[in-house]
C-alpha cells in the first residue's frame, strides 16, 4: 500500500484535546498515513516522505463519523407511517412489527443488498464506522441470519432480540423473554459483540430488560441499552447500574438519570479502555417524530459523556446523515459545533468502547473526512449541503 500524505490541510481536528482543546484542532497541517493507520501529525511546512499525496487545498479535515446506533438489517418500508405522523398521529413504536414481517419474508440476499446500500449511504457522507443492530426477526433463525449478514459490514453487531415482544407472543412476555434469553442468545451471540434491550412501555419493563442484559454479559457480551424515549423510566439507571458503554435516547430524564450518567463518567477513555456509561443522543428520530428534543446541554453541563448517532431505521428515523445529526443537535439541542463533531465522532468510538477510531493521532485507524469548506463549523452552518469532499477508510480513498 505505501505511505500516504495529505497535507495543505487548513484546519485538522485530532480530536486529541490539546491545550484543554477536546478537538485538538491544529491550523496549517499534514498527517502521514502508513499500513492503514495514522502514522505522523505536524506542521504542513515539515511533511515527511511519502510515497503519495493528496492535497487538502486548505480544506477542514476530520475523524470519520462513527455512528453507535444503527438498525440497517430490514426489508420494508414505512413512508406511510412517516405521512401519518407528520399528519398528527403520535408515534408509539408499534410500528417496528410491520418491519419484522417484512423482513422475516425477504431472502438473506435481499437483507444484504439493503444494508450494502445503507452502508454505502453512509460512507458517502463520511461515517467510517458503524454498530449495526439486529431486531428485526425475533424468530431464532431470523435474528441469527441479521446478525450475520451485519457482520459481513461491521464488527460492531449488537443483538436486539429484545426490540419487542412479536405478535406471537403478545399474550406471553414471559416465554419471550425465556426463547430471547435461551436460543435465540445461544444463536446469536456467535455474530454478536453487545446486547440491546428496548427498556420502554409497550417493549420490554425493567425486570425482564435486566434479566435479558444479564444474560447476554454472561454469554460475553456488552451491554446496551434503548432508554427513555418515549417517556420517564428504569432504563438509564439499569444500563449505568449494569455497566452499560451506552444508554441511548435519553429524551426524558429526571435528575437522579443525569446523576447516574455524571457520577459513571470517566475522562481516561482516550488512553484506555473506556468504563463510564455515555449517553448517546439521535435527534434523527425527534425530528421525525415530532418528539420533544433531548437536552443535550443538561448532559453536558453535568459532565456526562455525550454522543450523537443516526438511529438509522425504517419506521423513526430513516437517515443515514451523521452531517444532518450534528447540524440537529447544534440548532435543537443546545450543543455548539464543536460539543456536536466531538459527539459524533470521539463520543461514538466511546460509545462502543473504541480507542482506535473517533481521533486523527498516530496509531489511530486512518479514516478521515476532507470537507469541502474550511472549518469543521460548516456542518452546522450549511446544513443539507454535501460537504463529504473526500473520505479515506483505513487509509484508502473511496
Amino acid at each position: 500500500m505505501g505511505s500516504l500524505l495529505v497535507d495543505n490541510i487548513g484546519e485538522l481536528v485530532t480530536n486529541d484535546g490539546r491545550g484543554g482543546d477536546p478537538l485538538g484542532v491544529r491550523r496549517d497541517a499534514a498527517l502521514l498515513i502508513e499500513d492503514g493507520q495514522v502514522a505522523w501529525v505536524g506542521p504542513a511546512r515539515y511533511p515527511p516522505a511519502a510515497d503519495r499525496r493528496i492535497d487538502a487545498g486548505g480544506a477542514a479535515v476530520l475523524p470519520g463519523f462513527v455512528d453507535s446506533h444503527a438498525h440497517l438489517v430490514f426489508a420494508g418500508d414505512r413512508a406511510a407511517e412517516f405521512a401519518a405522523r407528520m399528519a398528527g398521529e403520535p408515534y408509539t413504536g408499534g410500528g417496528i412489527r410491520t418491519t419484522v414481517g417484512a423482513t422475516r419474508a425477504a431472502s438473506d440476499d435481499d437483507l444484504r443488498a439493503a444494508v450494502r446500500r445503507l452502508r454505502a449511504e453512509m460512507l458517502r457522507q463520511g461515517t467510517t464506522t458503524v454498530e449495526i443492530k439486529s431486531g428485526y426477526g425475533l424468530t431464532v433463525a431470523d435474528e441469527a441470519r441479521s446478525l450475520r449478514i451485519a457482520a459481513e459490514f461491521t464488527e460492531d453487531t449488537t443483538f436486539l432480540g429484545a426490540h419487542v415482544v412479536p405478535a406471537e407472543y403478545a399474550d406471553r412476555p414471559d416465554d419471550y423473554v425465556g426463547l430471547v434469553c435461551g436460543p435465540m442468545l445461544a444463536a446469536a451471540a456467535p455474530y454478536a459483540r453487545w446486547v440491546d434491550v428496548f427498556c420502554e412501555r409497550g417493549a420490554f419493563d425493567v425486570d425482564h430488560a435486566r434479566a435479558i442484559l444479564a444474560c447476554g454479559q454472561a454469554a460475553g457480551l456488552g451491554v446496551r441499552v434503548h432508554a427513555n424515549q418515549l417517556g420517564p423510566g428504569p432504563g438509564v439507571q439499569l444500563g449505568v447500574e449494569l455497566g452499560a458503554a451506552s444508554v441511548d435516547h435519553c429524551t426524558h430524564l429526571s435528575d437522579a438519570d443525569v446523576d447516574a450518567l455524571a457520577g459513571s463518567t470517566t475522562t481516561e477513555w482516550l488512553s484506555g479502555p473506556p468504563t463510564n456509561t455515555v449517553a448517546t443522543l439521535l435527534p434523527g428520530a425527534e425530528f421525525s417524530t415530532r418528539s420533544p428534543y433531548p437536552d443535550a446541554r443538561r448532559l453536558l453541563d453535568a459532565g456526562v459523556t455525550v454522543a450523537l448517532a443516526t438511529d438509522c431505521n425504517p419506521g423513526s428515523s430513516y437517515t443515514s446523515s451523521m452531517p444532518f445529526c450534528v447540524a440537529l443537535a447544534v440548532r435543537e439541542m443546545r450543543m455548539t459545533p464543536a460539543e456536536a463533531v466531538w459527539a459524533a465522532t470521539a463520543g461514538g468510538a466511546a460509545a462502543l468502547r473504541r480507542t482506535d477510531v473517533g481521533r486523527l493521532t498516530p496509531g489511530s485507524r486512518a479514516d478521515l473526512v476532507i470537507l469541502d469548506a474550511p472549518t469543521y463549523l460548516h456542518l452546522a452552518y450549511r446544513p443539507g449541503v454535501p460537504l463529504i469532499r473526500q473520505v479515506l477508510h483505513n487509509g484508502v480513498p473511496r
